[in-house]
């Protein structure tokens, strides 16, 4: 099967993306992906045992070490960090070593900060073994952990050497996970490409039921659009934001929720349909495309109700997002799909009435 190549261009910092079927198997391609000679496999408890052995097959030439976490996002914190600097130390890896993180978007996250943190910064190689990973947070550098008030309040920004996307992995991932990771997929349609939605909406079945065609295309179109945004602002400070669409209303879910209990995507999923419903009353969004994005991210099975945590704990936990500036919370909105912005100028009467209809 075809297999598909996305380039970060970012100058001396530019790196490629590699989609396809058996990728971790394919030790001329690891080889030359993978320039260190002494590596750390990042993982957890139930990737490692999966794919693990794979990669190292596939690494046999080099000094390989190990370290497998705990699974989930509850594991999201600086003490894992801690544990990760440990094994780099107790491995005497040098600046010249390399993290490879295998797994989802926790492991990418905090294996790319440990590689950040340690000796001042070394390199990493993102291995996204789900969905959401693969067309998400694998990609564009954004590294780090949650705080117990807020999600992914502690990072820095370390791009990867490369990022490895072996679509052949989602086979063993849960339904469950893989929708959640559907969602961010339908998020690339809503801010950008509406003839993407529109594929979406075509080829729902296909790209559901993990056939590989369909996903190795949607993993690309998703990559290749995320690609677009990092180049023109790596750092966030303007474009970049649009891919947050969903993510304030969603990580309030997980955060008051409890991290793990809602899955970072089907928190977005739900924070997405309030986001076009807050688009809708500014009279921005037309109904139709309102209700079109609800029934697509309904159709792959996704709640797009979110849990009524209640709309003054709500606003709280959204003030401390990473996007507030100067008290405001600043949200991403779509004028239609395929057209969002960033907005901090609205009526909080907007706002407001969101957060109750929604939270409670």
């Amino acid at each position: 099967m075809k297999r598909e190549r996305v380039q970060i261009e970012l100058g001396d910092r530019s790196y490629p993306i590699l989609i396809g079927q058996d990728l971790l198997t394919d030790a001329d391609l690891i080889a030359s992906s993978v320039e260190a000679r002494s590596v750390l496999i990042v993982t957890n408890t139930t990737v490692g045992p999966l794919y693990a052995g794979r990669l190292k097959q596939s690494l046999k030439d080099r000094r390989v070490a190990e370290l497998a976490l705990p699974d989930g996002e509850q594991h999201k914190t600086l003490e894992s960090i801690g544990r990760i600097i440990d094994a780099l130390v107790d491995a005497r890896m040098n600046r010249d070593a390399a993290v490879i993180a295998l797994g989802g978007g926790v492991i990418g996250d905090m294996a790319g900060f440990a590689a950040a943190c340690y000796q001042r910064g070394i390199d990493y190689i993102q291995v996204p073994t789900t969905l959401l990973s693969q067309v998400d947070s694998s990609v564009g550098g954004k590294t780090g952990v949650n705080h117990p008030k807020a999600k992914n309040m502690i990072g820095a920004f370390h791009q990867p050497r490369c990022v490895i996307a072996d679509t052949s992995t989602l086979s063993t991932l849960s339904d469950r996970e893989y929708r959640a990771g559907i969602a961010e997929v339908v998020k690339y349609g809503l801010i950008y490409d509406r003839p993407f939605f529109d594929w979406l909406e075509s080829n729902a079945d296909a790209f559901a039921a993990r056939e590989p065609t369909a996903v190795i295309y949607a993993v690309r179109r998703s990559c290749e659009i995320k690609a677009r945004i990092v180049a023109a602002d790596e750092r966030e400070h303007g474009i970049r934001a649009l891919l947050n669409l969903g993510h304030t209303f969603g990580h309030a879910i997980e955060t008051a929720s409890g991290y793990g209990n809602w899955l970072h995507g089907e928190a977005v999923a739900a924070g997405m349909v309030m986001a076009a419903d807050m688009s809708s009353r500014l009279g921005w969004l037309s109904a139709q495309d309102r209700d079109r994005a609800t029934r697509l991210l309904t159709a792959f099975g996704l709640s797009t109700v979110p849990p009524r945590i209640g709309a003054t704990e709500a606003l709280g936990l959204m003030g401390m997002d990473k996007k507030v500036l100067d008290g405001r919370v600043r949200l991403v909105l779509l004028r239609e799909i395929g057209n969002a912005e960033v907005v901090g100028d609205y009526p909080k009467a907007a706002l407001d009435a969101t957060l109750q209809h929604h939270f409670g």
